[in-house]
């Protein structure tokens, strides 16, 4: 039998987890000493040059944000605010396919968004599903790297992929809706859109609410099979590209409206579910849709490159009124998305036009590569000269209540009453799916699991689904049973 191995950094300094960032607390903010997670992410930021590592291929197109309702009570906010209409730009794409991959893939779809507020750019970096495959920022580059190509042939791989969701059971809310219809949307018109992440809001008074945000398509659901999904990689492998900008060429403007589910501050300390585990959602019942507005695509970019492929997102872009909450997986990307940009687009990506709020910019940054426009003398703060001092005030910092008291340790969240990786999956698969839904779901199932899938991963991904919901795990067997 061959001798263990255990994981090591770069320097061959063994590690002390693969699955948890080092936390202060279970709920608490991830550390910045955890040297481990930092050259993971720095490190998987740079495999690609120079596309996206992950989202690669996608398009995108600008229009604007209206508020239609009062949400002020709720979030200071200056972007929804009643009756604030603010230019936006919205980036679609796949998330494991390269800068050439077909758009009907089976995979999530990235649904990002940028606003041009008039407190500086705000971006909501999310994806067409409620949930992720993952809960912990450390397991991040192994998953994406599941779902890449094999080093010996250089061909995707199955197997990896099933290995991979069926060692992290967390994954199977993710997965179900990913085997299911909406991980075929017939074109990116016609899919919802999601902030995916809890947030916090926080209003003129001073309290403070957990929101996710929920894109409603205005188009309606609609989505491939499988055989048209592959019908079409093969005819036309931008399809999705070709159909948002014929679409807004010919006067038809996709739309969506925006709702939230709001959460009191204090009710995610024993709320039945951790509503910070990104691989949970909330029940509508519990914590209803509130609609806030809509958004409106109306102009496609002038150019491809300069517009959409330069263009930067970052969960870190937040104004006053809105905060990170204790969602690991926030916390880490707050770090390795900017970190992405500087590598991939330089470390003066914000200067590009497409990045460039419509707020004054006062920022000390400055040189380095591409950089054209310094903020001259003085050039550090604070100074007695006329330069721009930071004030608390007018920032409004909006920030949650970290458990920093706490022990430092590596840790999965404590779990609330009712968190468990198959229970939201299972729910899922008895009670929103109909009949016709869930045989397709069994189909899809089925097809990706008969492209090489080997046979020790097969008997633990059948099981995997017998966990999700028995009667669809059995229905899965059979095919290979016979």
């Amino acid at each position: 039998m061959a001798e263990a191995r255990y994981t090591t950094n770069n320097v061959g300094i063994p590690v002390a987890s693969d699955d948890h960032s080092l936390t202060a607390g279970p709920n608490g903010p991830i550390l910045l000493q955890d040297h481990y997670l930092i050259e993971k992410n720095a490190q998987f930021n740079r495999e690609r040059v120079p596309e996206r590592v992950v989202h690669a291929k996608g398009g995108g197109a600008f229009g604007f944000f209206e508020v239609t309702e009062d949400v002020s009570q709720y979030t200071k906010a200056a972007v929804f605010q009643p009756g604030t209409r603010t230019e936006s730009l919205v980036r679609f794409s796949t998330v494991a396919g390269e800068l050439g991959s077909p758009d009907t893939w089976r995979d999530p779809r990235g649904f990002a968004i940028k606003f041009y507020t008039s407190e500086g750019n705000y971006d909501i970096v999310g994806n067409n599903t409620p949930i992720f495959f993952i809960r912990d920022p450390i397991k991040f580059p192994d998953f994406i790297r599941s779902q890449k190509r094999r080093a010996d042939n250089h061909l995707r791989d199955h197997d990896m992929q099933w290995d991979f969701w069926t060692l992290q059971p967390e994954s199977a809310h993710q997965v179900t809706w990913l085997m299911g219809d909406r991980g075929l949307p017939r074109t990116w018109r016609h899919q919802n859109g999601y902030g995916s992440h809890t947030f916090l809001w926080e209003n003129a008074g001073g309290e403070k609410f957990w929101v996710k945000y929920h894109f409603k398509t205005d188009q309606g659901i609609e989505y491939l099979t499988q055989s048209e999904a592959d019908q079409l990689a093969g005819q036309d492998a931008d399809y999705h590209i070709r159909d948002l900008f014929n679409s807004i060429k010919a006067g038809e403007h996709p739309s969506w409206t925006l709702y939230v589910q709001v959460m009191p501050y204090e009710d995610a300390a024993d709320y039945r579910f951790n509503p910070f585990d990104l691989t949970k959602v909330w029940p509508h019942g519990d914590y209803p849709l509130i609609k806030v507005g809509r958004m409106v695509l109306d102009r496609n970019p002038d150019n491809y490159f300069a517009q959409i492929e330069q263009s930067a997102f970052e969960p870190t872009n937040l104004v006053p009124g809105i905060g990170p909450s204790p969602d690991k997986m926030l916390l880490g990307r707050m770090f390795s998305y900017p970190d992405a940009h500087r590598y991939r687009i330089g470390a003066n990506y914000a200067q590009l036009p497409v990045n460039q709020p419509k707020a004054p910019v006062n920022s000390y940054s400055k040189d380095g590569a591409m950089r054209y426009s310094n903020p001259g003398d003085p050039v550090y703060a604070p100074n007695s000269f006329g330069g721009a001092h930071a004030s608390a005030a007018v920032a409004g910092e909006t920030a949650a209540g970290f458990g920093v008291r706490d022990e430092i340790v590596r840790s999965a969240y404590q779990l609330h009453s009712e968190d468990d990786d198959f229970g939201q999956p299972g729910t899922l698969v008895r009670e929103v799916l109909n009949d016709d839904q869930r045989a397709r779901l069994v189909g899809n199932i089925v097809g990706h699991l008969s492209n090489g899938v080997s046979k020790p991963i097969l008997e633990r991904a059948l099981q995997y689904w017998r966990n999700v919901d028995k009667g669809l795990g059995d229905k899965v067997a059979e095919s290979f049973e016979s």
